[in-house]
């Protein structure tokens, strides 16, 4: 069988990803001192822990839930949702979802036919694209720059609408990956007012929304005034609670779109696992003072390794300001792939090369300080012996 027949197009234009290779090769070598993966050392409280293991007894654990997600999930939703990011939204403007990775998926699938445009912050996390190309979608570029603390242009926005207009949607990411920039409400406001202006659904991916420095703020695009029928709230327990094999988060927004993303999970998914689910309303039921505990201590593994970074001779242009994300400058004139496996084999360390993130990625390298410090500290000796070879 001629299986290059068989084979759709679409998968040809998918972006090649570094990141899957530089991952291999760790599997092999357990030596490796992984920066890569964006997922947190720490497990899931412990009470989240005991909700998991008790449902364990009950047989509906094993069960399907309802496509949209279980009524008293849904229901905690809503209320954090209302509390903590000033969007209310009742319990049937919410959909649970396989991790935050389906919700996107299924808010493309929802939002976007062949041929119309999406635009999508470069650099950005790396399933933003693939999900719109997947689709026979074309996905834009919106670059956003360090010398504007990688914060979103709205004049860039503006200059990408075109008449007649074909976009429909645009992904945005705050805390973001890989910068670390968090969306002042100005920039946000300004946002809001194009997408008013122009019809424009905003996915907004706010899984990172509890881990921010300094003097920043989360600030829900949601929340605006008039911005109801115009935002897609996309969250994860994946970063918050560290339960990223659990595979469960959440879409709310405009009740007719979520209403076609449940028709779309039907056939995706099916539902989140149920037992994730009677984990996660444990998560946002029980006590909550782990995620302060492990903000300071991000914050402190932040500080030490911007200090270390610019000791090196990285340049790091911003401070990050969320998340848990570095991006340096690439030291020398390696691109970034070049440098990520110069690393990899000179120093034992792994880095996400800039360019997964987007074109606009290149010249920079991405470390997730997820990692321990005890192992932050030894990539870090590693990185200083490897790169006095570079002088």
């Amino acid at each position: 069988m001629p299986l290059d027949k068989i084979i759709a197009e679409r998968t040809e234009e998918l972006p090649y990803q570094e990141l899957g290779k530089l991952l291999s090769i760790v599997a092999k070598d357990k030596s490796i001192i992984s920066f890569g993966p964006g997922q947190p050392d720490f497990g899931p409280p412990p009470h989240v822990i005991k909700a998991a293991q008790e449902a364990l007894n009950d047989p509906a654990s094993s069960r399907y839930s309802s496509p949209e997600g279980s009524l008293e999930l849904r229901q905690a939703v809503s209320e954090k949702l209302k509390k903590e990011n000033k969007i209310d939204l009742p319990a049937e403007n919410v959909l649970v979802t396989s991790g935050s990775c389906e919700a996107i998926l299924l808010s493309m699938l929802t939002c976007v036919d062949p041929g119309e445009e999406v635009a999508v912050v470069d650099p950005s996390y790396i399933n933003y694209i693939p999900c719109v190309e997947l689709l026979n979608g074309s996905a834009i570029s919106l670059p956003v720059v360090p010398s504007c603390n990688w914060q979103l242009l709205p004049e860039m926005v503006r200059k990408l609408i075109k008449e007649p207009k074909r976009m429909r949607a645009i992904i945005i990411n705050t805390p973001a990956n890989p910068t670390g920039a968090v969306y002042t409400k100005k920039t946000l406001e300004e946002i809001a007012d194009i997408a008013r202006d122009n019809d424009l659904m905003i996915v907004s991916d706010e899984a990172y929304e509890k881990f921010v420095f300094g003097k920043a703020k989360h600030v829900s695009i949601g929340s605006l005034n008039g911005m109801n029928d115009y935002v897609l709230t996309l969250q994860s327990f994946s970063k918050t609670y560290g339960m990223p094999g659990f595979r469960v988060g959440y879409a709310a927004g405009p009740k007719k779109v979520i209403d076609v993303m449940r028709e779309m999970h039907l056939f995706a998914s099916m539902c989140a696992p149920t037992l994730s689910q009677i984990a996660a309303v444990a998560a946002l039921k029980g006590p909550q003072d782990s995620i302060r505990k492990h903000t300071i201590e991000y914050g402190k593994r932040r500080d030490f390794l911007l200090k270390r970074l610019e000791e090196l001779g990285f340049v790091c242009d911003c401070e990050p300001e969320g998340a848990f994300y570095m991006f340096p400058k690439v030291p020398g004139k390696m691109t970034s792939v070049k440098f990520a496996h110069w690393l990899m084999k000179e120093a034992k360390v792994l880095v996400v090369p800039g360019s997964d993130f987007g074109r606009f990625g290149e010249g920079y390298v991405r470390f997730s300080y997820s990692t321990a410090m005890p192992k932050i500290e030894e990539g870090l000796d590693r990185i200083e012996k490897a790169m006095k070879k570079l002088k």
